[in-house]
C-alpha cells in the first residue's frame, strides 16, 4: 500500500513544518517535517534561507517512503487505506512498527485490539494527543486535522519560534 495524500497531510499535520533549519529536542539540525541529514540531501545543517512548502512536501514524501515500506513489510494481514495511514504515522513518530503489539495484534486479525493498543504508545505525555487522532483515524476512518498543518519558522541559531506558529491549509499551499 502507499500513503494516501490525506494521509500525508494528517500525519504533517501532527509533526508541524519548520521552513528554517532548526535543532530538534536532542540538538539534531533538521528542517521540514522533521528532515535530518541521516534521511539524505539536503543537509539541514548546511542549509540557508527558507524552505519553500511544495519543497518541504517534496522532501517529506521522500524521507516517508522507509516508513511506508516498513508498514508493509511488518503487516500480514490486509488493512484499510484509513488503517495504513494510521500505522505510517505511528511508526514515523515512534519507529516502532515491527515491535508494537498493535501490529502483533493486527497480524492475528484482531483490529480493535490493536487500535486500544495505540494508546501503549504515550510517552512522553505531550504525544497522547497525537496518538488518540491516530488511533481515531485507525479505528474509525476519520481524519483529524482537517488537511491543515502549523508553520513554523527558526532564527539564525537554530531555535524554532514555537509562539508565533500559523495554521495552513495543506491543499490549498501544495495545489
Amino acid at each position: 500500500m502507499q500513503l494516501s495524500r490525506q494521509g500525508a497531510m494528517e500525519l504533517i499535520g501532527h509533526e508541524a513544518i519548520v521552513t528554517a533549519r532548526y535543532r530538534d529536542s536532542v540538538g539534531v539540525w533538521t528542517i521540514g517535517v522533521g528532515h535530518t541529514k541521516a534521511a539524505g540531501a539536503p543537509d539541514p545543517e548546511k542549509f540557508a534561507g527558507e524552505m519553500p512548502i511544495k519543497q518541504v512536501f517534496e522532501l517529506f514524501t521522500k524521507d516517508v517512503r522507509k516508513y511506508v515500506d516498513a508498514v508493509n513489510a511488518a503487516l500480514t494481514k490486509d488493512v484499510t487505506q484509513t488503517e495504513f495511514d494510521a500505522l505510517v504515522s505511528f511508526h514515523f513518530n515512534t519507529g516502532k512498527i515491527k515491535k508494537a503489539s498493535l501490529t502483533r495484534s493486527i497480524n492475528a486479525g484482531d483490529k480493535a485490539k490493536a487500535a486500544a493498543e495505540f494508546m501503549n504508545w504515550v510517552k512522553p505525555p505531550e504525544i497522547t494527543g497525537r496518538r488518540k487522532k491516530e488511533q481515531k483515524l485507525f479505528a474509525t476512518g476519520t481524519y483529524s486535522n482537517g488537511g491543515k498543518a502549523t508553520l513554523y519558522s527558526a532564527n539564525g541559531a537554530g531555535k524554532v519560534q514555537w509562539t508565533s506558529g500559523t495554521r495552513i491549509d495543506l491543499d490549498t499551499e501544495l495545489a
